[in-house]
């Protein structure tokens, strides 16, 4: 059996390459072949360096994802890298690609590193809610010092070379052949009888206040707990010897592997990659994708007009009037101006987007050449079946047709078109060119290459794809109009809107349900009860003290006033004294005696009914894995991507547990706490929601 890793010699240089395709992962033959070909190297008469280098388009992008969750193996990767720092050889590191999480600890284990300007280092172990384990919290500061150590490891972000040159992380930058750059760096250090110079032999970084700067990482990471716990570890590394940093760090990595956080993440981390991997579309190829439409220049269809230009397409948008045109282009310059400033696409890119890759007209008839379609009008049924008669007239045989509708009966508005096997839903969330994700909405005759082609738009547009069936609101909006009315019903029995909002972003949110509704646009929850009152249940219970605000034309923050008031230049508002004032009088119309929530309270009933729903709809089929459930949340509604997702969650409480919450809720309101029959069968059989993602 061949190894991983290559040994071959020039001169009195060993060089060892590692091959172990796609990107060099650290596997447990790789660990093996490293640790052997340095024993080789050690013993071949003549030796004085080694040079690692790596095969392929990275030099080692981390650890071995098969691996997770078995039984290590050795040789572990702590010891690895301690075996190669300790070698009587002089060992440089040749890096290219991206060197991460273990990868980079390897390079730090080596004596010098050298590395191509493109190249990218990072330790993003706090993204699988853990930290380096193998030596990176204690060599990485003795380079760079704590603070921008703690800065690397707690955000897990990929550094360029020449960043990692001015951080001391790297020696060199030349660009090259990986081996003959690194050998002629090689070479230098001998012909300078430069000397071994381990890391773990530098003195540690000086203090800085640990304890601020571990509230600090707290708080920013929103409840998640890896990088604090990095903070600590460092820490370790300014304080204690080398070996006894090194035992503090796997103290709190393993301290780590063992939270309900990790398994979150590790969730997450696995099910981003699957919940696009749909076994139906095995061997079905998509239609082209090379000339995308737009339908309506609002921020909506901006948005996806931007992505669609930043993904290298044509785009041709089409609006009513004039100056809506002139309008929808300034959106779409303003949005790629941004990313001009960031450094996303050159001045040239922009200049190409918006003078020769963007068409945006008032005639319907210049969609004639484009692959595919997306509307993003008005939210009302009459409106889209009018722009899909359109689109039916002009647009040629085999153009998909899609709707970015939220809400609406993709069905419904298929068949208002002669060839219904081309539509599709497309639901993306605002901004669209930053949201991460899509909901591709099957409808009922929706062509197999059809599904193919919105999930390859969605690859092409660099977001995560979940599949949905018809319903209202499809996976995401369907569960949120639920866990959202568990809120207004709390909000009613004596919870305040803000002690909410402050309870789940403790919990992890990025924002309370209120505040997101501000943000969002009270206007569109005020449309939406008016559209479902004649279809309401007479048990329902629906909060109207909202609609009295509505009705005076306050719909949040781009009007100024809803739950919150909103000064102008100032990020975020302040609680509305009306809202108080509006509950109250509706629990005394109601003849409801306020009682009250504890945080604990409020967040175990939001949680309980976001699962209930959700078991609803993967039990319906509208979501056909629990983890496709749990992608959407994490990715279009601000989910704590450290509990892995709604789904994810429950299993890590107990089905059995939230289940007999949701019986005790429903001896108030059985008509709203009715338990998904899903749920009360794997309760009844011991199963869990992650079991039905291996089916």
């Amino acid at each position: 059996m061949s190894t991983p890793v290559a040994y071959s010699r020039q001169g009195d240089v060993a060089v060892l390459r590692i091959d172990n395709p796609p990107v060099n992962a650290l596997s447990q033959a790789v660990r093996q072949g490293l640790s052997d070909a340095m024993d080789r190297a050690e013993a071949d008469a003549g030796v004085k360096a080694a040079l690692i280098v790596g095969e392929g388009r990275a030099f080692i992008a981390g650890a071995d994802i098969t691996e997770f969750g078995k039984p290590p193996m050795q040789p572990n990767l702590p010891d690895l890298c301690t075996r190669i720092e300790a070698s009587p050889l002089v060992v440089v590191a040749s890096m290219h690609g991206v060197s991460l999480g273990g990868g980079l600890e390897v390079a730090l284990g080596a004596h010098y590193r050298i590395a191509q300007p493109s190249a990218r280092v990072g330790l993003p172990e706090v993204h699988l809610g853990l930290i380096p384990g193998a030596g990176g919290t204690q060599r990485l500061p003795r380079l760079t010092g704590a603070e921008k150590a703690i800065e690397m490891i707690t955000t897990g972000r990929q550094v360029g070379a020449s960043e990692a040159l001015g951080m001391g992380l790297i020696d060199k930058i030349e660009e090259g052949d990986t081996e003959a750059v690194g050998l002629a760096y090689v070479q230098d250090l001998l012909a300078q009888e430069a000397p071994r110079r381990p890391v773990s032999a530098l003195p540690g970084p000086d203090a800085i206040d640990w304890d601020a700067t571990y509230d600090a990482v707290l708080k920013k990471g929103r409840g998640q707990i890896s990088p604090a716990t990095a903070v600590r570890a460092v820490q370790a590394a300014s304080e204690l010897p080398f070996d006894a940093g090194m035992l503090r760090e796997r103290e709190l990595f393993i301290e780590l592997m063992g939270t309900d956080q990790r398994k979150g993440m590790i969730h997450a981390f696995f099910n981003e990659r699957a919940v696009g991997n749909l076994p139906e579309l095995k061997g079905v190829a998509p239609r082209p994708l090379k000339a995308i439409g737009v339908i309506g220049g609002g921020t909506m269809g901006a948005g996806i007009a931007t992505a669609t230009l930043l993904a290298g397409m044509q785009v041709v948008l089409i609006e009513m009037k004039d100056d809506a045109v002139e309008a929808a282009k300034g959106r779409i310059g303003g949005n790629l101006q941004g990313a001009l400033k960031r450094g996303k696409i050159s001045q040239d890119a922009f200049d190409t987007m918006t003078t020769k890759a963007l068409t945006v007209s008032t005639d319907y008839g210049t969609l004639k050449d484009v692959d595919l379609v997306i509307e993003a009008v008005f939210e009302e049924m009459s409106v889209k079946k009018d722009v899909f008669g359109k689109l039916d007239a002009v647009c040629k045989p085999g153009c998909v047709l899609a709707s970015n509708t939220s809400y609406l009966d993709v069905n419904e508005i298929a068949a208002s078109t002669s060839r219904p096997s081309d539509v599709i839903g497309l639901h993306f969330f605002s901004p669209a060119h930053v949201m991460k994700l899509l909901e591709v909405v099957v409808a009922d005759q929706t062509a197999p290459d059809v599904v193919a082609t919105g999930f390859a738009l969605a690859k092409a547009l660099g977001k995560v794809s979940v599949r949905a069936g018809v319903c209202d609101g499809f996976i995401g909006n369907r569960i949120l109009s639920v866990y959202r009315t568990a809120a207004d019903h709390m909000v009613l029995d004596g919870a305040t809107p803000y002690q909410i909002d402050n309870a789940l972003t403790d919990f992890g949110f990025a924002m309370g349900p209120f505040a997101v509704a501000d943000l969002a646009g009270l206007d569109i929850g005020w449309m939406t009860r008016k559209r479902k009152a004649p279809h309401r249940h007479p048990e329902e219970r629906v909060p109207t003290y909202l609609d009295k605000l509505c009705e005076q034309g306050h719909f949040g923050q781009k009007t100024g006033e809803g739950y919150y008031l909103y000064e102008k230049g100032k990020r975020g508002g302040v609680p509305n004294p009306k809202i108080a004032e509006l509950i109250a009088a509706e629990q005394r119309d109601l003849g409801i005696t306020p009682r009250p929530f504890t945080d604990e309270d409020i967040v175990r009933r939001y949680m309980c009914a976001m699962v209930n729903e959700a078991a609803k709809v993967v039990g319906e089929g509208i979501a056909r894995r629990p983890l496709d459930v749990d992608m959407t949340l994490l990715f279009g509604y601000g989910f704590p991507r450290f509990w892995g997702g709604p789904m994810k969650w429950a299993d890590i409480q107990g089905l059995d547990k939230v289940l007999a919450d949701i019986e005790a809720f429903a001896k108030d309101d059985a008509w709203f706490w009715q338990p998904a029959p899903l749920l009360r069968e794997l309760v009844a059989s011991g199963r869990t929601f992650d079991d039905l993602n291996k089916g």
